[in-house]
């Protein structure tokens, strides 16, 4: 395209409410911040109101607040970030798309970000860039913010009709972002009959949870849950992660008087008009005392409108029919609490008893080399279970309820030449992109091949609900008893149970591996 049409009445767009001015850059159109809804404090969205003229999509839009300041740290060189201006009246979503043809009938590639419930947003990482995805795959790619933490799931129901589904207002924005995508996007030369969610940790997360929220059926039709399987606890009882969602109802009163109460306030109403800032101090002052004690400190939770989680309440009619590829990585906190290499090299066997207990330490080795073969200790001393010892339940009970295929991987490629762990948590995020080169510790020997492979697999299911590409071996879908894995190496291969013993052991061990670990990326 020529460079006078980088951004003009040829990038515009008619969307439902009014017209819309993207912009033409590197070989994809682009339009960032485009308002998908409106809401007041609390409450459900509603459509956004049309408007007069043309408004321009040139910059990205408001992300939620945090509950606190990041802290600046190491993670550059793992996972690049980039902050945004942030507010309340956050509804908005940003669209990579290789031409404006309406009726071309692309695929749709639909990201949620991560951040648990409380943290994150669209543009968060570098990587969650969609132009190359866009342009490798000839797809439309659609990246979106909504609210998070006390604004987006804080359960107020029992104060007024409006507040009904104020705990799951967040995973309600999105559904309103997937409306605005079901209206628009033929505009922008996508099919809004073939849109494929794909998210990681909370965004996952918040995917299975749409599947089990019947106002989100027929708006989405295949979906990708990347380390956003938690929750569940081992064999032997130990809580497995502070997942930030509720298996069952719970009262939000004791936290809304205490909010109430440290803010001096009468009634709930009054909370919708206090500073943010102001909420959020209070909330941080009352909550950790309501978390020891077991109440609810915010978050999403069954109700009228969430079904609730389907390994506890049993999928959805309309969420068996939804083809499902689900995975995790291997070692998913290596980033954040590592086990120096140099200690695995003096006394390996010892770091292992230390963290999982001597009764087990030689069975575990060996069955650990077995497993992997060619994997050093420092891998199993950050191995992950939080998410995968889930991720398997969630893979078995979908494969004995659902029609619909479900399909399974782990990442388990080594990064240990540049930096000294295996794959750790959003590790696949930049390959899935086609992204790597945007992140320091990817671009290692290797990593063109995992690239390909994983975009690849990834682009195919959004196309047709099957993962099988050209980079890797046949894939399947899992079975009941037989979880078919696709294992993304330097090698990948399809592996059946490979680690289920494993797994059955680690639960057997002394010591649970980062049981306090939030996840907040």
């Amino acid at each position: 395209m020529d460079r006078k049409y980088l951004c003009g009445s040829e990038t515009t767009v008619r969307s439902t409410a009014g017209l819309l001015r993207g912009f033409w850059f590197e070989d994809c159109f682009r339009f960032y911040g485009v308002k998908y809804a409106d809401a007041r404090r609390f409450q459900r969205p509603l459509p956004v109101q049309p408007w007069e003229g043309v408004r321009d999509a040139l910059g990205y839009g408001y992300v939620s607040p945090m509950l606190g300041q990041d802290v600046p740290g190491a993670g550059e060189l793992r996972v690049p970030h980039r902050y945004w201006p942030m507010d309340e009246n956050c509804q908005y979503l940003n669209i990579w798309t290789p031409s404006l043809e309406s009726g071309k009938k692309r695929p749709v590639l639909v990201w949620i970000h991560g951040g648990g419930f409380v943290a994150g947003s669209s543009i968060e990482q570098i990587a969650y860039d969609g132009a190359n995805l866009c342009k490798y795959g000839d797809a439309v790619v659609v990246s979106l913010n909504h609210r998070l933490n006390i604004l987006g799931y804080l359960d107020l129901s029992a104060y007024g009709e409006e507040y009904a589904n104020s705990a799951n207002a967040g995973n309600d924005d999105i559904i309103a972002a997937l409306r605005w995508i079901h209206d628009n996007i033929a505009a922008f030369g996508g099919d809004p009959e073939n849109v494929t969610l794909f998210g990681q940790s909370g965004g996952g997360a918040k995917i299975w949870m749409l599947m089990q929220m019947p106002e989100a059926d027929g708006l989405f039709h295949k979906a990708v849950v990347q380390s956003g399987v938690v929750g569940g606890a081992n064999k032997n009882g130990r809580p497995k992660l502070d997942a930030g969602a509720y298996d069952e109802p719970m009262d939000g009163r004791p936290l809304v008087e205490a909010l109430l109460k440290e803010l001096g306030l009468d009634n709930a109403k009054q909370l919708e008009a206090v500073p943010y800032d102001e909420l959020t101090k209070a909330y941080n002052k009352v909550a950790p005392a309501l978390r020891e004690a077991g109440q609810y400190v915010s978050g999403p939770m069954p109700n009228a409108y969430y079904v609730g989680d389907p390994r506890v309440c049993g999928f959805t009619a309309h969420a068996q029919t939804i083809p499902v590829l689900v995975g995790t990585v291997l070692d998913e906190f290596a980033a954040f609490s590592p086990t120096p290499d140099e200690e695995i090299e003096k006394d390996g066997r010892g770091v292992i008893a230390r963290k999982f207990g001597e009764t087990h330490a030689d069975e575990l080795i060996a069955l650990y080399q077995k497993t992997y073969p060619g994997k050093g200790l420092r891998d199993l001393a950050d191995i992950d279970t939080l998410f995968r010892e889930p991720t398997v339940d969630f893979i078995e009970k979908r494969a004995r309820q659902c029609a619909a295929p479900t399909y399974s991987y782990l990442l388990t490629f080594d990064f240990e030449a540049q930096s000294g762990s295996g794959p750790w948590h959003c590790a696949e995020i930049p390959f899935v992109f086609h992204n790597a080169a945007m992140t320091p510790y990817c671009n290692v020997p290797g990593g063109e091949a995992l690239e390909t492979a994983m975009c690849d697999a990834w682009l195919a299911f959004a196309r047709s609900g099957d993962p099988s590409c050209a980079a890797l071996p046949a894939w399947p879908a899992c079975k009941p008893g037989d979880e078919a894995c696709m294992i993304f190496d330097q090698v990948c291969e399809l592996r059946h149970n490979h680690d289920h013993a494993l797994l059955a052991l680690l639960d057997e061990c002394e010591e649970a591996p980062a049981e306090d670990v939030k996840v907040e990326h």
